[in-house]
């Protein structure tokens, strides 16, 4: 980890190893290596600043993302799976569905190609993930609901959804009965619920669905999904292990220290409202824990360069000794560019969603991926899974202003990429580059 003209880091993984002389209270350290200089901190029990250049910086997120490793060559299978979620800590869900679901994205990203009803038998019956609110709706390992018990304890974060379960009381009695003795079940099928109060106009949402989200908030139900994402309800004993559910709830302050530290292990490196946002904390009370978990050298201190906030460092995050090596569309809501600032911070590179914004006032497009070149975002893409016609649409191609690669060297890979992500989606006319952004007369070229 070089701090600016602080050193070079020449080893690969931050450890806990080699203990040596702590340095004096609140020293800077220089990191000449990454495993020497991220031991003594951890010994010093947070007496100790790490430096972390913003290119070690970039190799420490990319790493702990997923984005070190070489992709599987042989069959991918559910040890895979698992190894993605077990390394991301979770997975957003989402329903937009213009190239395939956003999850499917983050899979594709780091394994490559893969089996897509493979990852869904494994979601949606091993019994070894659930769903529940996290970095919004997530996939999370089923060992970790006991962390979310506190968020369940509260009302629900939507103002409509607590004033229909406060004004329906019996209502909500009967849907949970219901539920419990019928379950799994979608909306659409309770009994217990007037078929005109199903849905109606706030999102399409009538008291039975509101209902249903409030039991799912408050952890009396859980849910699954069918038909790929149809997602289904049923008591939380039929899909939760017994002893999971068996397991002490944690107070409030280790529940979110627990969280804390999963998302260091997840991004490698972050500020107080990196580590929070993962999933949802209070970003206000986040800097007290984490300086405790420095204290007592769970985390470390770290400053990288360019950033205003100080930093935290996990002391298992591996950092990668060469120039990493590695292709990738992103899903808008990946977890590596899911918090926006971070993102520019990180990489210089602004980006926002701009599906609900009016097409004519979109600047990229309508669902834009950000394509990872290596350890760099360089370009982005607006796409669209034309089933249809069975094509991959390239609806506009950009290149990043000042990115650290030229066109010559992006759009092969990119084209590589996108052509990969045709054939994984089944799209037998391979992929189309339409005549919009900085990077289409060269993408369309490539792809000819």
């Amino acid at each position: 980890m070089t701090g600016a003209a602080k050193g070079t880091a020449t080893k690969g993984t931050a450890t806990k190893g080699t203990a040596t002389k702590a340095a004096p209270a609140k020293a800077t350290t220089k990191a000449t290596t990454a495993k020497g200089t991220v031991a003594r901190a951890a010994e010093a029990g947070g007496g100790e600043v790490v430096e972390v250049s913003i290119r070690d910086a970039r190799r420490l997120a990319l790493a702990a993302q997923g984005f070190a490793v070489r992709r599987p060559t042989g069959r991918i299978d559910r040890r895979h799976f698992r190894r993605v979620l077990d390394q991301l800590g979770t997975v957003q869900l989402d329903s937009v569905n213009v190239i395939t679901r956003s999850h499917e994205l983050v899979f594709f990203a780091r394994l490559g190609a893969y089996d897509r009803a493979a990852l869904t038998k494994w979601l949606w019956s091993s019994r070894q993930v659930f769903e529940y609110w996290g970095h919004e709706a997530s996939l999370h390992p089923v060992e970790r609901h006991p962390l979310f018990r506190w968020r369940m304890d509260k009302g629900h974060a939507w103002g409509g959804v607590r004033e229909s379960a406060e004004a329906n009381a019996e209502l909500v009695a009967a849907t949970l009965a219901e539920v419990v003795a019928r379950g799994p079940m979608s909306v659409g099928e309770l009994e217990s619920v007037e078929p005109d109060r199903r849905s109606s106009s706030w999102w399409g949402w009538g008291d039975g669905k509101r209902i249903m989200e409030h039991l799912f908030w408050t952890g009396q139900v859980t849910a699954t999904r069918r038909n790929a994402f149809d997602r289904v309800y049923m008591a939380p004993e039929r899909w939760l292990p017994a002893a999971v559910l068996a397991q002490e709830s944690p107070t409030v302050d280790e529940a979110h220290r627990q969280l804390l530290m999963v998302g260091a292990r997840a991004l490698g490196i972050g500020t107080a409202r990196d580590l929070a946002d993962y999933y949802r904390l209070p970003v206000r009370r986040a800097p007290a824990l984490l300086d405790g978990l420095v204290a007592e050298g769970q985390l470390l201190a770290a400053r990288v360069d360019g950033w205003k906030q100080p930093a935290y460092l996990h002391p298992e995050a591996h950092l990668p000794r060469r120039r990493m090596r590695h292709q990738a569309l992103l899903s808008p809501f990946d977890s590596l560019i899911w918090e926006r600032q971070r993102t520019e911070r990180m990489w210089d590179f602004r980006y926002r969603i701009e599906i609900y914004t009016p097409a004519p006032k979109r600047v990229h497009g309508y669902y834009v991926l950000p394509f990872l070149l290596d350890e760099q975002l360089v370009a982005r893409v607006d796409l669209k899974a034309d089933r249809q016609a069975g094509v991959l649409r390239a609806q506009a191609s950009w290149l990043e202003e000042g990115a650290p690669a030229t066109p010559d060297e992006i759009v092969p890979r990119l084209a590589q990429t996108l052509t990969e992500m045709a054939d994984w989606l089944s799209l037998p006319n391979g992929v189309q580059a339409m005549p919009r952004g900085t990077l289409a007369p060269a993408l369309t070229a490539a792809l000819a």
